[in-house]
């Protein structure tokens, strides 16, 4: 027995070894090119949506709105005040949509622990997310921007946001938003690898392929339900995925979890039903379903 547990230790070590070092390097950049943003242009980013929010009309205001929500370095609990800070400035809801939507889904930080998942998927998670943004800002245009109507958002019980990049230092300041960083993103992302070790030594690859591969239009489907639960931290899933893909999971089964997982991660519905209402958040996890699903097979379709 104990030569059995020892054994399954050894192997487990090799596959958590393997991983680690693969995709390293990616969480280590990611943290800092994330933190570099968040304590140098994040009021910057913030500012130009701010001044773009209520300057520029339209799909190509909507199409801004989402590009620049998926440059800023905020989680959701920062981001919600910050559109409502906009909101009351004058930003209309859709743009206010896409923002967040995007913000949600994808942040810098995010892209580069993506990157190794490699060029193709990459090119999927960014372009599916910025979409999922534009769609977002436009139903709520469609549907809500009406002239008298009434505001799909309800920022009345959220403050101005607060600034936990204060140090005068800036050595100092980018020192202690890197460690938050770490502190918020290590303990999933070793997780992650670690389940990817089991993963690797206990689920055979044929059986990854039948469930998320060959029947993609099931493996969409399955995808887009499990991202519900399983998703807890953006680089956690990143060795899961990559095992995942290497195993047969489809190209647009992988794109359903990215997008499905974010978007109903429990810390970030507790924010947005407070923005929402029980209406439109119900509304708004319809989407984050059927948008995903669509966009899996779509990925499937031309990949």
């Amino acid at each position: 027995m104990t030569d059995i547990l020892q054994r399954e230790l050894i192997y487990l070590w090799y596959y958590f070894d393997l991983q680690l070092r693969q995709i390293f390097w990616y969480w280590v950049l990611g943290i800092a090119i994330g933190s570099c943003i968040s304590v140098f242009a994040k009021k910057s980013i913030h500012r130009a949506a701010e001044v773009l929010g209520r300057r520029v009309p339209g799909i190509a205001g909507i199409a801004i709105a989402s590009a620049l929500g998926i440059a800023s370095p905020l989680c959701m609990y920062g981001t919600v005040p910050i559109c409502a800070a906009f909101s009351r400035k004058g930003v209309k809801d859709d743009f206010l949509a896409a923002f967040m939507m995007a913000s949600v889904l994808l942040n810098p930080q995010l892209i580069l622990y993506s990157a190794a998942l490699g060029p193709a998927m990459l090119a999927v998670r960014i372009a599916s997310c910025f979409l999922c943004g534009v769609c977002a800002g436009i139903l709520v245009r469609v549907f809500f921007c009406r002239k008298g109507g009434r505001p799909f958002f309800d920022f009345s019980q959220f403050a101005e946001p607060s600034d936990r990049d204060t140090e005068p230092n800036i050595a100092l300041r980018l020192l202690k938003n890197i460690a938050r960083n770490i502190r918020a993103t290590g303990p999933m992302f070793l997780l992650g690898i670690a389940l990817s070790a089991v993963f690797q030594r206990y689920v055979p690859a044929d059986a990854m392929a039948r469930l998320f591969g060959k029947n993609e239009g099931f493996g969409v489907l399955m995808a887009a339900t499990i991202g519900v639960p399983l998703y807890v931290c953006g680089g956690g899933t990143i060795p899961l995925l990559q095992q995942w893909l290497a195993s047969g999971m489809s190209a647009g089964s992988a794109a359903a979890f990215m997008l499905t997982g974010p978007a109903t991660k429990i810390t970030n519905l507790g924010a947005l039903k407070t923005a929402l209402g029980a209406r439109n958040f119900a509304l708004y996890l319809v989407f984050v379903i059927a948008f995903p699903l669509a966009a899996g097979l779509l990925v499937n379709a031309v990949l």
